[in-house]
């Protein structure tokens, strides 16, 4: 069977079921919550959910405490599959350099798959919240998103040889998960509408079954092994040796320069991400909370509205590279959010949320012109350990966010619900100093090569 090396589908497919039942888990959790907080069976109507606007009722005390719960109880949740996916990502993104590419992309489905059929059992049966530890945990040995995220843009940079084909892919690769984390936001809505929460995690399962499918018998690995590798298995030992060996290898053989701007790359790379994963992992619990006090159906046309962000952000990063360089892009893309986000911590009306958006039209930018930043530093035999570096901060970075920012969801919603976006907003300054101090030095000439590959391809090839 002739094998394609064609890995955009299996990225569209789990990106979309993975957000259709992300934000229906969120719901799942804060109507469960709320049924034992009330006793009585969480209403919602085609308008508003079932939200009290009233301070000094006691269903407004009770509504901030379900709300407080939801968060804790999300950012318990995300723990527990943290530190699993965390490990597996690291070991697997890593290996992927000598052992292939498709194992980071059919673990983490197989894991998705398991969690969804839990999921599925859990709501049919009306069983305890407290098993979705337990499944958030077994995902995680899967390896997750991180894994999945890491595989993919390895996958991406093996197949890119020019470098400014390596920024365009991976700004696509971006896209896609925008555009499809908008389509499956606005089809969770109507999913939950009109055949509940137990059919839609049945969908989502027989999504990941049809990438399995995929990613096992269809799919070309762009590492190809040899015989003497395919037929002798190494044990735990030696593939944990070869793990770091690999990622040490790739600061201890880089020259000064090269080592210390890999680094500051990748602190920047892990800031913005807190700031956008904690800021924008609220906007759920904001919008059922009043005055927005917004349903499904509406909380699903919010996380659509971020695939004109997605389109936006991906046109920003295809001409603005024709023209800038690739740090002042992320410039932009930074102060894109920052406005954003504080708009959003005032807005107290649908409209104005959904105007929210519009200054944060470039926000996603800097995302994928960092990963490519990163990527064009290194050699081609280091792009699986760059990306597993990568993926590791985006578990550790998501994990610490979401938790961080929950918590302190919980601690203000009673006096200020908005504080956690400007709080967003004013850790973007850390990002923005680093990149400062990169313009404001010799970081940016040209012996660093920061836009010149050629350059830094020439002092790795004269180090081997």
């Amino acid at each position: 069977m002739r094998k394609v090396l064609f890995v955009e589908p299996v990225i569209f497919i789990y990106m979309f079921a993975s957000h259709l039942t992300s934000p229906l888990v969120q719901q799942f959790i804060y109507r469960r919550l709320w049924e034992e907080e009330y006793n009585s069976t969480f209403i919602s109507n085609s308008n508003t959910s079932s939200c009290e606007q009233n301070k000094s009722s006691p269903t407004y005390i009770k509504q901030k405490g379900v709300q407080e719960k939801t968060s804790v109880f999300n950012m318990q949740l995300d723990l527990t599959g943290a530190i699993p996916s965390l490990i597996v990502a690291f070991i697997i993104v890593a290996n992927g350099d000598r052992q292939g590419r498709k194992r980071s992309l059919v673990l983490p489905s197989m894991g998705a798959l398991i969690a969804d059929i839990f999921l599925t059992i859990i709501s049919y049966f009306s069983l305890s919240l407290s098993i979705l530890f337990a499944v958030a945990f077994i995902s995680g040995l899967f390896g997750s998103m991180a894994t999945f995220l890491g595989g993919g843009f390895a996958y991406i940079a093996d197949l890119c040889h020019d470098e400014k084909q390596k920024t365009t892919r991976i700004a696509v690769v971006d896209l896609i998960f925008g555009v499809v984390s908008g389509l499956a936001g606005l089809s969770s809505g109507y999913f939950l509408r009109e055949i509940g929460f137990t059919w839609t995690f049945v969908t989502a399962s027989l999504l990941h079954v049809v990438n399995i499918i995929y990613i096992i018998f269809f799919l070309e690995d762009t590492v190809s092994m040899s015989e003497f590798q395919q037929q002798a298995p190494i044990s735990c030992k030696e593939l944990l040796k070869e793990t770091f060996s690999g990622v040490y290898m790739l600061f201890k053989t880089a020259p000064s320069k090269k080592r210390i701007l890999i680094i500051l790359l990748l602190f920047t790379f892990m800031t913005y991400l807190f700031t956008v994963f904690g800021g924008s992992s609220l906007f759920t619990l904001y919008e059922l909370d009043e005055p927005l006090c917004w349903n499904e159906v509406y909380i699903g046309y919010g996380a659509a509205a971020f695939t004109s962000v997605s389109l936006t952000s991906f046109l920003g990063v295809y001409l603005f590279s024709k023209c800038l360089k690739d740090i002042y892009i992320v410039f932009i893309g930074i102060f894109s959010y920052i406005g954003g986000i504080v708009m959003a911590a005032f807005a107290k009306t649908t409209l104005l949320m959904f105007l929210v958006r519009v200054p944060s039209l470039l926000c996603f930018m800097p995302v994928p012109v960092l990963r490519s930043m990163l990527s064009k530093v290194v050699l081609p035999s280091e792009q699986g350990a760059v990306f597993a570096c990568i993926a590791c901060l985006e578990v550790v970075t998501g994990t610490i966010s979401l938790s961080v920012f929950n918590i302190l969801y919980a601690a203000t919603v009673a006096w200020f619900s908005g504080f956690s976006f400007l709080f967003s907003a004013g850790l973007c300054l850390i990002p923005l100093s680093v990149l400062c101090w990169l313009l404001c030095t010799s970081w940016n000439g040209e012996d660093l090569a920061l836009l010149v590959p050629d350059e830094v391809s020439s002092i790795d090839s004269v180090d081997s």
